[in-house]
């Protein structure tokens, strides 16, 4: 990320929308002025009922006041009926109001946190539900408000989706007080595409970037779009250096590159290094992480701990005798309740082990033998339960071989879902990796010229490439180095959770999001696990991926 880009795009879109307040300041819940846009509310006298689940709802809501596209841009409210007063219309719909008695899982209407499904693969678009959603049932049988917007997606271009999402959260604090749910209890969850923009909206709560793109839709102004909390699975995200991430942790496992594709690997790999030792990311302790080489250092330290505590997790986690051939990588699905995240965009959504580990393991012990059938690589002591793994790259060579081909996210013909979503707005895809635009010039490749004009290209708003890419890369408002530190209301809980066998993205994606939120101020807790023998899925170390984010936010109400 160049962070001079995103500083001046900041000063310059903060002067197009002088007047607005700084993202910082505001509120979680606030509504400033009488300067809220005049916009009609959720009507009352217009809900269904679903008697099965014993929920209120309504569809076609429309969270914006100029949508670019109907087909994305409205909403649906699904409600426990005990948070409701109802009568009969007669006509199938019901006069609703609040019922501030009514109680579920302790929750009640004033108290209940408000979930968002963001079911975006590929950084899709969301269509709008246009009947019933049965998967909310999960969500308000234990009390929440399940809030389903649609939103454009990935053939509308950045930052259309995150702004759509920003719009409809906006919408249900303007009805707050009028409708169930706390707006201070606001959490998105996501996989994949899904999990970055869950994790976009955690990080850039009231932006001012975002502001001409709100305006544009005729969102409602000068409300809040900050969350509480975001439930990302396996987050495609950091995409200004999601190329050399994955060539400096995956690169290893690349066979028959020519020559300049394998030049264009290496210099990817060695920019990392460049890139970690300016980032300032830090450990628990408060000390700087940095890498010596591509395979050495603090920071490859970290990486390889990570590595070492996902085993630890594993064996402590499994009961032996363990079979291995009737265990299951996959969790119950979406908790969203949308189709899984594996789209055709080259992603391997499986185990990639090299390893036969399908047999049955006594021990835990046995277990590790079996990693260590070809070379000795991982240490256990049994009565401890630590590990220790020898590199990262043996364990990638085992595990995590790249099943992407070169420029992973920006590839040179531009058929990547992130080329496109970084493209015109029409589908089209783009060219938008700064790094290995550079790369490609330095080394006279024939794409260089391609890559650099992509680069200077700008959208409807004027607004440039990389500063696009820089809104929609979480690190931007989370790391001291970067100019858009602390320019955004960020979330103050978090859940991250990968399979760490997955080819999709490197292991250092996130890692790198968990640590900039461990150091962030603001932040109160961040839990994540990158789990053992689990791929690009909802990764679990027990249990289903919705009871335990339900889970997750109900120990979280208990402290607020």
């Amino acid at each position: 990320m160049k962070t001079k880009t995103l500083g001046a795009a900041l000063i310059s879109l903060a002067m197009l929308v002088a007047g607005c307040s700084s993202g910082s300041s505001s509120s979680s819940s606030g509504t400033s002025s009488a300067s809220v846009k005049a916009f009609a509310k959720v009507d009352n006298t217009a809900w269904s009922y679903h008697s099965g689940d014993d929920v209120y709802y309504q569809i076609g809501l429309t969270y914006c006041e100029n949508p670019a596209d109907t087909t994305y841009e409205t909403a649906g409210i699904f409600v426990p009926g005990a948070y409701m007063s109802a009568s009969d219309n007669g006509d199938g719909t019901y006069t609703c109001e609040v019922n501030t008695s009514g109680r579920v899982n302790g929750y009640t209407a004033d108290t209940a946190p408000i979930v968002i499904p963001v079911n975006t693969p590929g950084y899709s678009a969301l269509s709008a539900p246009t009947q019933y959603q049965s998967s909310c049932a999960t969500y308000t049988a234990s009390g929440f408000i399940y809030y389903n917007p649609g939103c454009r997606g990935r053939d509308h271009g950045a930052p259309a989706g995150v702004t759509d999402l920003k719009a409809a959260v906006r919408y249900y604090r303007y009805n707050a007080g009028e409708i169930p749910g706390s707006t201070d209890r606001i959490f998105t969850f996501g996989h994949s595409g899904g999990g970055a923009q869950s994790a976009l909206m955690g990080a850039s709560g009231d932006n001012d970037l975002y502001t001409p793109y709100l305006e544009a839709i005729g969102a409602v102004s000068d409300v809040s779009d900050s969350i509480c909390g975001a439930m990302c699975w396996c987050p495609i995200t950091n995409l200004d250096e999601a190329d050399a991430a994955y060539e400096w942790n995956m690169g290893s496992t690349r066979t028959g590159l020519s020559d300049d594709d394998q030049a264009v690997s290496d210099a990817l790999a060695e920019s990392y290094v460049s890139y970690i030792n300016n980032a300032g990311f830090v450990d628990g302790g408060g000390k700087t992480l940095t890498l010596d080489s591509t395979t050495s250092g603090s920071y490859y330290d970290e990486i390889k701990r990570v590595i070492e505590t996902s085993l630890e997790n594993f064996l402590q986690d499994t009961s032996f005798p363990y079979d291995a051939s009737s265990s299951s990588s996959s969790n119950d699905g979406p908790p969203g309740g949308g189709p899984n995240d594996n789209v055709s965009r080259d992603e391997n959504a499986s185990s990639s082990s090299s390893l036969d580990l399908s047999g049955s393991y006594d021990t835990a012990s046995d277990y590790v033998d079996a990693l260590n059938a070809e070379k000795e690589w991982v240490t256990y002591d049994s009565a401890s339960g630590d590990v220790t793994v020898s590199d990262i790259a043996t364990f990638v060579s085992y595990f995590k071989g790249a099943s992407k081909n070169l420029g992973a996210f920006d590839q040179y013909d531009k058929s990547q879902a992130e080329n496109v979503l970084f493209g015109d707005g029409s589908g089209n895809g783009a060219h938008f990796d700064s790094t290995l635009s550079s790369i490609l010039e330095t080394l006279g490749s024939d794409y260089a010229s391609d890559y650099a004009a992509d680069l200077k290209a700008t959208d409807t708003l004027g607004t440039d490439t990389e500063t696009r890419v820089s809104m929609y890369t979480p690190l931007c408002y989370l790391l001291k180095s970067e100019e858009g530190y602390q320019t955004s209301t960020v979330a103050s809980y978090w859940r991250i959770r990968t399979g760490i066998e997955q080819g999709d993205t490197s292991l250092s994606t996130e890692t790198n999001l968990a640590l900039a939120l461990e150091a962030y101020e603001d932040v109160k807790s961040v839990d994540f696990a990158s789990v053992w023998g689990q791929g690009h899925t909802e990764a679990e170390r027990t249990g289903s991926a919705s009871d335990n984010f339900i889970s997750w936010i109900n120990e979280i109400c208990e402290t607020l």
